[in-house]
């Protein structure tokens, strides 16, 4: 069972914030996107994100080179933004991030573009897999601020990669064997950026996905997260894999 919620949040008037997924017998899909833009823009661009993805992967048939297929899935919903930001002026300088995971065959390949995240629980852990493409992620990779620091960094927001924005887009995979994956939580950074990683464990082992979803994103809105939150979870090893 597949626990999956978007929530408006407590700040913003849109939720430009877009989820989905794929379960079938031959593989399963799960992404976030966290659009940006005037106007509606945002939601376009995680809308097209999300369904482009998903329409690249449903129309595969083979699934034995996991990587290449999302990261051109990924590419080919970046073409698609762009273009329409292009030719719609209403449109342009959207973007959004994505964060995306594709299982077949008990390995799982994850994927992302900006800030969006990808978080693996193992037993008695959880580990933050994707890796943000961010000013303040930059800052602390040139050692100028201490992870603590970005936590509340003023321009924790702004991130340096996005879909849509060029015509070409660089994404970065990771690849796992699920076998000994318990769960994995994909969320955007409406809901990283106020919730720590010890209370995402505690409540995604205790609860189980939909109820997660639902205490990830009331335990944000208490803690005063001012942006969309949104978050799915799901097992990492089934029988079915």
């Amino acid at each position: 069972m597949v626990g999956m919620l978007s929530d408006i949040g407590l700040v913003r008037k849109l939720n430009e914030d877009s989820v989905g997924l794929i379960e079938d017998e031959k593989k399963r899909y799960y992404v976030v996107a966290d659009g940006m833009g005037g106007h509606n823009a945002g939601e376009v661009a995680s809308r097209i994100a999300v369904q482009s993805t998903i329409d690249y992967i449903n129309g595969k048939t083979e699934f034995e080179n996991l990587d290449d297929i999302l990261s051109t899935a990924i590419k080919f919903a970046n073409e698609k933004i762009y273009h329409e930001a292009e030719v719609n002026s209403k449109m342009s300088g959207m973007g959004t991030t994505i964060t995306a995971c594709l299982i077949h065959n008990k390995k799982m390949v994850v994927a992302n573009v900006g800030d969006s995240s990808c978080y693996i629980i193992k037993k008695d852990a959880i580990e933050k897999v994707t890796k943000d493409h961010s000013l303040v992620q930059q800052l602390v990779d040139a050692g100028s601020i201490t992870e603590e620091e970005a936590v509340n960094h003023p321009n924790k927001n702004i991130i340096t990669r996005a879909l849509g924005t060029n015509n070409s887009v660089e994404v970065d995979l990771f690849k796992f064997d699920i076998e000994d994956t318990d769960k994995v939580v994909l969320c955007s950074d409406g809901l990283s950026n106020s919730v720590t990683k010890s209370e995402m464990y505690d409540i995604t082992v205790k609860n189980d996905n939909k109820e997660a979803c639902d205490k990830l994103i009331e335990l944000s809105k208490l803690k005063g997260s001012n942006d969309n939150i949104s978050v799915i979870v799901f097992e990492g090893k089934c029988n079915d894999d």
